[in-house]
Formats: structure tokens, sequence, C-alpha cells
């Protein structure tokens, strides 16, 4: 779904020195896909074609344009070595695309592009380097789902397998994180007057739909990003991204998605990522284009910090420690307690 970009807002000076510091990106592209390989290896993507890579935790950070996609905006990126990396573009018609490299962005390969004028790709996840699967909003009422089973040709899943939508629902290409797998499940979020979970546990071949208790009332409203806890738990956030002050904004299931509830955070906004760290998957950072809040244990609805600050997507990139992105080349890693 499209994502107008909203203004940048200012970090606060006492919560930089005391969690986090900016990186240089050495671009000021907007920046909304990231993937953390490990503590030092991690991808960044955005506007005009632009990926980030960094082998040393962030402290240089080597910026690139894939050749023939100036014009497009990569909303995420999974990577899984310092060499090896996908990229999906948003956009309406053909500028949604998926390359890989295979030797750190020397050479990119086009692997898919979406011929339907109605379509726009929103996210991907993979299971591992060869098996992966994409969504995209509905088409004719129905999602768009492709997969891939060899890390090279994206197939479309048949319509038995593509869940039906409610009337002006789609899935936000917000922060690369609107669909996620674990094990053979695979879940997406979506929103547009409506906030909902589609989840499959058999990778895609079936699906169910349950509501998720999240701001839902406007095309800019719903779920937006999804982590899992564990087989049967996970999070999801969300909310409004042009009335960022809107609640509810994160809430969990222990049932396998089948029921929600809201986390009893008392400062929420909306946040387009909501990252888990999986040395200990109690430890929630939740980002957004007004604040990010940091727990050591979500359960306790008690945010060990709160900033005021503009991000897009988190990851943990090691016990403690995460990168995030956002607006105009903003990378920040954060040390947590």
């Amino acid at each position: 779904m499209r994502l107008r970009q909203l203004v940048p807002l200012v970090f606060s000076a006492l919560s930089v020195a005391q969690s986090f510091t900016a990186q240089n990106s050495n671009t000021s592209e907007d920046l909304r896909g990231l993937s953390a390989v490990s503590a030092s290896v991690v991808w960044a993507s955005g506007t005009h074609g632009t990926y980030l890579r960094t082998v040393d935790g962030g402290l240089t950070w080597t910026v690139g344009q894939v050749p023939g996609a100036e014009a497009l905006d990569f909303r995420d990126v999974q990577a899984f070595s310092a060499e090896e990396a996908y990229l999906l573009s948003a956009g309406p018609g053909e500028q949604s695309r998926i390359y890989k490299t295979a030797d750190a962005g020397k050479t990119w390969s086009l692997q898919f592009t979406n011929n339907d004028p109605k379509g726009f790709y929103d996210c991907m996840a993979f299971w591992d380097r060869t098996h992966g699967i994409a969504v995209g909003d509905p088409v004719d009422g129905e999602f768009e789902l492709i997969a891939t089973e060899d890390g090279v040709r994206w197939t479309a899943l048949p319509a038995s397998s593509r869940p039906r939508a409610l009337a002006e629902e789609g899935a936000f290409a917000a922060s690369g994180t609107c669909i996620g797998v674990q094990g053979d499940n695979v879940w997406f979020v979506g929103g547009g007057n409506a906030a909902r979970v589609f989840r499959s546990s058999n990778r895609g071949n079936t699906w169910a739909a349950a509501d998720v208790p999240l701001v839902n009332d406007g095309a800019a409203a719903g779920a937006f990003s999804v982590a899992f806890a564990g087989q049967t738990t996970a999070l999801i956030g969300g909310g409004d991204y042009q009335h960022p002050e809107k609640t509810p904004n994160l809430a969990y299931s222990d049932d396998g998605g089948s029921t929600w509830e809201v986390l009893a955070f008392k400062q929420q906004a909306y946040f387009s990522a909501v990252a888990l760290d999986s040395h200990d998957n109690r430890h929630l950072l939740a980002v957004g284009s007004a604040h990010a809040g940091y727990t050591d244990d979500w359960r306790s609805g008690v945010w060990k910090a709160y900033w005021d600050v503009n991000l897009n997507a988190a990851a943990f990139v090691g016990p403690g420690e995460a990168i995030a992105v956002g607006p105009k080349g903003k990378v920040v890693r954060f040390t947590l307690p």
C-alpha cells in the first residue's frame, strides 16, 4: 500500500547520549528496508534504487545503486551474508520488482517484475536463502502472493491460496516487516479501514484471518508490522501514520494468532516496525515516525526507554544491540539495557 513520507523529527540530545548514536550512512535517501545478518553485517535499502551495506557493525557504510532501478523505492531487503541479498521495490505495476545479488552488489539479477498495473507489492520474508514469499495489495479482491523455492524463480500462488480482502484493505510497505515466517507459519498484516492478520500454517497453501485491536479507522491506519516470539506467540505494531498520536498501536497473541490483546503500555504511538531480540524475545524495540520505545519485557507494559525520534525500521544485531533506519539517510545504533 502506498505510504507517504512523513516529516522527520528531531532527536532528543539526552536520549541519543544515553541509548543510541547516529551513524554516517553516506546517503540522504529515505531508508525503510533493513536486514541484519550478524552484529557486523547489516544491509539497508531505500529510495532511488539505493542499498547500503556494512561489514563492521555500522562504523562504515557502503552505498550503491542498482543499475536500471534509479526510479525505484526499495522498501525491503533480506540478506543472508555479506555477499548475498534480495531487494524488493514497492510501487504500482512494474515498479514492484525483486532483485538479487550474490557478489555484494557488484551485479544484480532482476528476478521478478509485476506486470499487473493494478498490483503493488509491499514486503517479503524468507525461511532460508532459497525459500521465500512476498505479499502485495489486493487485485480484484484477493491479496497478491508470490513465492520462490529455489531463490531464483518467483511464481504466483494459485487462486485457491490467495486470501480475500475487505474493501479498501491492503498491506503497508512501511518497513519490510508486514510479513513474517516462523517454522511453517507465514503471517502478514494489513489495514485500511481494518486491522487484520492473515495466518498460514502450511507456507501459504491455506489462510485464516483474525481482527487485531489496533487503530483501524481510515486508509492510513491498521496493522503494519509482525514479529514472532515463538511458534504460537507474536506481536503486531501499527496505528495511523497520518495521526501517530492515535492508539492503540501494539497487540499480542499467545494462541497462534486466533485472538489478540492490546499491550498495556501507557505510552503508545504509530509504530511502523516491531523488532524482537532473537537472544531473548522478551526484548522489544518498536519504532515509528514520532516515537520509539524499548522494553526488556514486553508483557510488563513498561518501557525502559522512550524517545522522540523518527525511524522506519529496526533490527536487533546482537544481545542488547540494534540498528534502525529512517528518512534522509538516518541510521542509528542502539545499545539497550
